[in-house]
């Protein structure tokens, strides 16, 4: 993200591991079952080179997707990157931000994560969502701090 002059970032970062632990949860029961149905099927040699393989793909999967998204909060806008080959990018100006939410589910409280979403003025199409954020008290305190800094409050 290109700064503009005198703007300064607030927050900057990946989804935490923590975040995207469901996935790998899933990408292990997956690899599991394939391996058991190999096993049980063909031999087991093929039960633990199938189990072997889905297992690396699911985390090696759940690690890209992690460190292809980036959050950025900044004195003047709310920035997320997503993709590696394919890229995506969604920004808004702060000033836009008219109420941010986090949501924890028991799971994710365990984990020490969260998801923060900002509501923005403007289209329906305006959804930032910051997912599997590991402090999301974090993120909400960086915003409420750009938002002060634009409404003129408080130098940052």
């Amino acid at each position: 993200m290109d700064l503009h002059p005198g703007e300064q970032i607030l927050f900057e970062g990946h989804p935490s591991w923590r975040g995207v632990m469901s996935f790998y949860i899933k990408g292990v029961a997956v690899a599991l079952v394939a391996g058991a149905i190999f096993w049980f099927a063909s031999s087991e040699f093929h039960g633990v080179l199938a189990f072997a393989i889905i297992a690396g793909v699911a985390v090696l999967a759940g690690f890209v997707k992690r460190m292809a998204t980036k959050y950025i909060i900044s004195t003047e806008r709310l920035h997320i990157r997503r993709g590696i080959l394919s890229k995506r990018v969604q920004q808004t100006h702060i000033d836009r931000v008219q109420n941010v939410n986090t949501d924890q589910s028991p799971i994710d409280r365990l984990l020490r994560v969260g998801k923060v979403d900002f509501d923005t003025a403007g289209t329906d199409d305006s959804d930032f969502v910051f997912a599997g954020v590991a402090d999301p008290d974090r993120v909400v305190a960086a915003v409420d701090s750009a938002k002060r800094a634009v409404a003129g409050q408080q130098p940052l």
